[in-house]
């Protein structure tokens, strides 16, 4: 068993997964838009070239999306996606980039469980959290 997060985004989707295949060192494996599939007959033209799956693969992770029209977009609210790493300079790294263009909410510090902590509202109104836990006694 595995669980995903699926993001949904407000016409943006190609950009944030380019985006995050770039922040994370990750790889697009599938980027498909509505002009693409059986959809495309009833998808105005102005949405032909959005989203409608896409998938991103993190080491041996992965992360979905796709957009949304805009009159059944909600703001995402309510989670985030935390990335864990190894290595204290490799969460300072992501939390810069994800943090470019939005909101830092925590700056990256070590914490009581971590040598790096930090969150951050991307430009895409996704929420992340960046944790380089402490070896474990």
């Amino acid at each position: 068993m595995h669980i995903t997060p699926y993001l949904f985004f407000n016409g943006r989707c190609a950009e944030a997964f380019t985006f995050y295949e770039k922040c994370l060192g990750a790889k697009i494996v599938a980027m498909i838009t509505h002009a693409e599939t059986p959809a495309a007959k009833d998808t105005p033209p102005d949405w032909q070239q959005k989203i409608i799956h896409g998938r991103l693969i993190v080491g041996d992770q992965m992360l979905m999306g796709s957009d949304v029209p805009p009159n059944q977009y909600h703001k995402p609210e309510g989670f985030s996606v935390t990335v864990s790493v190894d290595k204290p300079e490799d969460a300072e790294r992501i939390h810069a980039a994800l943090g470019d263009g939005g909101e830092v909410r925590m700056p990256i510090a070590e914490t009581f469980w971590a040598r790096r902590f930090g969150m951050v509202n991307d430009k895409f109104g996704i929420s992340w959290m960046i944790n380089c836990e402490k070896p474990m006694k």
